[in-house]
């Protein structure tokens, strides 16, 4: 993919149009020559890095959700957790994407761990034997920095973390990403595209705020061409860890998730309720599986971790079956 230079006039048309250095907001950019050249439009060198690098990871399953605070991270955790827990032999690995926002290294219990460099590469670091993780938090001198980055060194970043990080041999590499549906989502999804997304998992919230947002993210998914896994509820109902009653905490005015996957044609994968004993635990980066397994959520996560793990084969298989 090729970038908006960051010192481009902001009506850039982009290297990828066919009016790259020739519209009147080209006029005196310091890339006029460059982009009028077409040497912009050549292929991105990185995306066959990427491919290269990625050749031994499995599946890739971005984690997205136009709605901010409706727990891409925590779900991120949760299903990395659960799937390097439900086979030894399964090797799990999370790229945190939220440039902006990193929150893995806490909510994994990792945080201020530091990334280690080798001949082959940035070296993730490692929760469990079979879980792994990078984010730029480990790149940062206190967990409380900024990052201040235009897109374009947000993607460089995102390119970097794709084909220089040694990931080894992986069965799932997880991608928590941001709100929205713009930089990070864009850049992702182009280095990717050739390599084989498995597939997303959409989060949402029932209340009618997130689901709006959610439906523009399925939109983005079905434009570039992503296919969809699944609908994750988080947060539908509130089960008091003492006696057991549940409330809902954001009603589902309009039928919530399920009701959306259902009108927009994709899986349903499942409701999880809201615990604050599993807040908690990822706030202390605790794991959630060994400190609350009699939880509610963890029940209804293990659900949804085996449904996830049976959609990925059958897209391997179905993909398999086109190859031939």
């Amino acid at each position: 993919m090729a970038d908006i230079p960051s010192d481009a006039p902001q009506h850039c048309p982009g290297t990828e149009s066919k009016d790259a250095g020739k519209t009147s907001a080209c006029a005196g950019c310091p890339n006029q020559t460059i982009c009028a050249s077409n040497i912009a439009k050549q292929p991105d060198p990185n995306i066959s890095l990427v491919k290269e690098r990625l050749s031994t990871v499995k599946n890739k399953l971005l984690v997205l959700s136009g709605k901010g605070g409706v727990g891409k991270s925590t779900i991120t955790s949760m299903l990395s957790r659960s799937l390097a827990a439900s086979n030894p032999d399964i090797n799990v690995a999370v790229l945190d994407i939220d440039i902006c926002g990193p929150s893995q290294p806490r909510v994994l219990g990792v945080i201020g761990e530091q990334v280690h460099q080798s001949g082959s590469g940035w070296s993730p670091v490692y929760i469990e034997d079979n879980l792994s993780l990078m984010s730029i938090g480990f790149l940062l001198g206190s967990p409380s920095d900024a990052v201040i980055w235009r897109g374009p060194k947000k993607n460089g970043m995102i390119r970097q973390f794709l084909s220089e990080v040694d990931w080894g041999m992986l069965d799932y590499l997880i991608l928590d990403t941001p709100p929205g549906t713009s930089d990070e989502h864009i850049s992702v999804t182009s280095y990717l595209k050739d390599t084989g997304i498995t597939g997303a998992i959409l989060v949402t919230t029932p209340q009618q705020v997130a689901l709006s947002d959610v439906r523009k993210e399925i939109d983005f998914c079905r434009k570039v061409n992503v296919p969809i896994i699944g609908v994750i509820e988080n947060m539908s109902i509130f089960v008091c860890p003492k006696c057991k009653t549940s409330v809902e905490i954001f009603p589902a005015t309009t039928g919530g998730g399920q009701a959306m996957a259902r009108d927009l044609d994709i899986e349903f994968l499942g409701s999880l309720p809201l615990d604050p004993l599993l807040a908690k635990c990822c706030d202390e980066g605790k794991n959630f599986l060994t400190e609350v397994p009699n939880s509610p959520t963890v029940f209804t996560l293990q659900e949804i971790v085996q449904k996830i793990k049976e959609k990925c084969e059958r897209m391997k298989e179905h993909c398999e079956i086109n190859a031939t």
